[in-house]
């Protein structure tokens, strides 16, 4: 006999094998990433997985603690995709690299770090960032600041993207024509008060993201080799 709710409506078997606290947070991350953070609620879960909010209950606190654990998650995949003998220069290109595609892959994660900036996978990620600084023979008066500069870098693009992303997606228009149409704003500008802006029109229209951001980390890997 096939149980109903109160409503009527069948309800989905139970699951019949163990639940983990990995599991919860596989599947809060499908979540997230299909609807961002109002998907994620606790009666959602419990129909993705076949199962009753004591199970979920029995391994997170609540919403907040399993959104700090999925954000925790992949930058922990962040940091382990990083090869510890890699030269320390391209070690931290990756690093860097590997937060923006994630926070573009997953733009709920780049909106809880700013929340919670000190979230302990965060931590790793600002640790690795000091010690790959280390190997690069920044002194250490200036790799306190380089550091910051590094990592409010990283998470002002990348976050700026994720937001722009969802604007798109808001208004229903692709990234060619929305830079299309801002391109078209710049082309109008007075070249003799604009002159920098006017001639970039081009660039704005056609430039790519994330080439974009690798000039940005290279600017500042020079950067760094004046500070030795």
């Amino acid at each position: 006999m096939v149980k109903r709710t109160s409503q009527g409506s069948p309800r989905a078997p139970r699951r019949t094998d163990g639940l983990s606290r990995e599991v919860i947070i596989q599947a809060a991350t499908e979540l997230l990433d299909g609807g961002g953070q109002s998907a994620l609620t606790l009666r959602a879960l419990t129909v993705r997985l076949s199962t009753g909010y004591g199970a979920i209950y029995h391994h997170v606190a609540d919403k907040g603690d399993l959104l700090a654990a999925a954000t925790d998650d992949i930058v922990t995949r962040v940091l382990a995709g990083v090869v510890s003998d890699t030269d320390p220069q391209e070690a931290l290109r990756r690093l860097a690299l590997g937060l923006f595609d994630a926070i573009d892959a997953h733009p709920w994660v780049g909106a809880e770090l700013s929340r919670q900036p000190w979230r302990p996978a965060m931590l790793d990620f600002y640790e690795s960032i000091g010690r790959l600084l280390n190997a690069l023979a920044v002194p250490e008066p200036a790799r306190f600041d380089a550091a910051g500069a590094l990592v409010n870098y990283v998470m002002g693009v990348a976050g700026q993207n994720a937001e722009n992303a969802r604007r798109r997606a808001d208004s229903d228009i692709d990234r060619a024509a929305f830079l299309d149409n801002a391109a078209a704003q710049w082309a109008q500008l007075d070249p003799a008060q604009y002159p920098f802006v006017h001639a970039a029109t081009t660039q704005l229209r056609e430039h790519d993201d994330r080439q974009q951001f690798l000039a940005g980390i290279d600017i500042f890997l020079a950067g760094i080799a004046a500070l030795r």
